[in-house]
């Protein structure tokens, strides 16, 4: 399982927060990953109160805790600052945008394509952070996944998040640089593949 998985070194050196972002290896079946209890239970991850976004390419984003459904309807970014509780997406082209706070040991993790990246869905959680948290951009560091970037696309909606993410002002927007489409061994691609394709999970949690 662990070479299926991915980490990242801006994330780890964090020490308080927990994240994963599984590969094509991991995921087998073309669906989203809120039902897989078997992967979820396979997965490094303490405390098992997943919390998942619909993912409606949209820009809405949901404060979530133990007592929030698994599933909230009609956002795409979600946000929480209890210990436990895991924030999970689904992406193949969309990027996997991790926020976190280390001053007020808040998280917020999104889905962010064409769609919502035009939409702007890192501002609105960082906004939304700022409201329940206290957040503030500059206590914030941001954590982009593979996704699928030029020549396979026509948008580089990567460079528009760290765009985004400098003029929010943010500490530090870390950018993993992999495409993808380009990478079909290790990674899907709905673009690639022509939407007959699985999903990478993105999870995001407090120990």
């Amino acid at each position: 399982m662990e070479e299926k998985l991915e980490l990242f070194p801006a994330l780890q050196a964090a020490g308080w927060i927990q994240h994963v972002f599984t590969t094509r290896g991991c995921t087998p079946a073309l669906v989203r990953h809120a039902g897989e209890e078997a992967l979820l239970a396979a997965l490094p991850i303490a405390g098992r109160e997943w919390r998942f976004a619909e993912q409606v390419h949209g820009n809405g984003v949901a404060l979530v805790g133990r007592s929030s459904p698994r599933v909230t309807p009609g956002v795409d970014a979600l946000c929480t600052g209890e210990a436990g509780v895991v924030l999970g997406v689904s992406v193949a082209d969309c990027c996997a945008v991790f926020v976190v706070d280390a001053a007020r040991r808040a998280i917020g993790l999104a889905h962010s394509g064409r769609r919502g990246t035009e939409l702007n869905v890192l501002g609105a959680l960082v906004g939304e952070m700022g409201r329940a948290f206290g957040t503030r951009p500059g206590d914030v560091l941001v954590q982009l996944s593979p996704c699928i970037r030029p020549p396979h696309y026509d948008v580089d909606f990567a460079a528009m998040i760290r765009r985004q993410a400098e003029e929010l002002g943010v500490a530090a927007c870390h950018d993993c640089g992999v495409c993808t489409a380009s990478r079909l061994d290790r990674y899907y691609s709905y673009r690639a593949e022509k939407g007959n394709t699985g999903r990478m999970l993105a999870a995001l949690g407090i120990l």
